[in-house]
């Protein structure tokens, strides 16, 4: 059995623990506030960006599609990109898009397709490099949501496409829902997804005419859809990261509480049955003489 010293110093170690990790709680609260705001705001840009393509889309034919609208007519390579966090100490957070993405490449190897990977975020790389890590054809940090950073990786991403090293490209990344639910999602950015619940817009008798023609805007549209698409996961990761952070950060300040009144408890046990048996031995030796 521990000692009373041994214990009183694990108590201080798990008190200090505490403070640290009630400190990363509030941390996490604060900047989760910013974090949602910003991912809530590039809600509506990101799906009017979609509605804008897929309106253009329905005017223009399958032979005059730009390649990120119509793409190659091949499956046979696919580049994956798995955006995830840098740091860790959020639950769940990281794994989870790490285990989405882990068994969707296994699924693709397993069909015969050419599979490259693009980690976005420290923790994606550490946790697929052991599997896949001889797939990698860049790695990134995932750092703070930006324009300049969504364009880093449009640009990585556009670049092997135009090259013929990719006909699909998927993303992967943690949808924001709420403080306890963060949505391992799956989409799709090459071809480009048409949304299929696009507003349609009454004209009342007019007609658009397009100066450049609809495959002309298109082309110039799709790859700044691209970074939207992009800046827009990155701002839902970080949102769910906050988030995850915070919650996990709770559980272990309350985890903390709870072992510290549990060593007390013992403490104080062990201290009182030392007390009983130094006066057993006082008394004891009394009687002897």
């Amino acid at each position: 059995m521990a000692s009373v010293k041994d214990l009183k110093t694990r108590i201080t170690s798990v008190s200090s623990t505490q403070k640290i990790t009630k400190a990363m709680q509030m941390v996490a609260a604060a900047k989760l506030r910013r974090a949602r705001e910003a991912a809530e705001s590039a809600r509506p840009y990101a799906a009017r960006m979609a509605s804008v393509i897929a309106n253009l889309a329905a005017g223009v034919s399958a032979d005059g599609a730009p390649p990120m609208l119509a793409g190659t007519g091949s499956q046979r390579r696919e580049l994956i990109v798995v955006a995830t966090a840098d740091k860790g100490l959020a639950g769940g957070f990281n794994s989870s898009i790490a285990r989405a993405a882990r068994d969707y490449i296994a699924a693709q190897i397993a069909m015969g397709r050419e599979v490259s990977v693009i980690p976005v975020g420290r923790k994606a790389k550490d946790q697929l490099k052991r599997l896949f890590g001889d797939r990698f054809v860049a790695t990134l940090e995932a750092g703070v949501p930006s324009l300049a950073k969504a364009q880093e990786i449009s640009d990585l991403i556009s670049q092997r496409f135009e090259n013929g090293e990719a006909d699909v490209v998927t993303l992967f990344y943690n949808r924001f829902i709420s403080v306890v639910s963060q949505v391992p999602t799956r989409q799709q950015l090459i071809p480009a997804q048409i949304a299929g619940a696009a507003p349609i817009i009454d004209l009342r008798g007019a007609t658009y005419e397009y100066e450049p023609d609809e495959g002309a805007i298109l082309a110039a549209l799709l790859p700044r859809n691209l970074t939207t698409q992009i800046l827009a996961a990155l701002l839902e990761n970080q949102a769910g990261f906050f988030a995850a952070q915070m919650a996990a950060m709770d559980n272990a300040t309350r985890n903390a509480g709870e072992m510290i009144a549990a060593l007390k408890l013992i403490m104080n046990r062990t201290r009182q049955a030392q007390i009983t048996k130094e006066l057993i031995e006082i008394i004891s030796g009394a009687e002897a003489l």
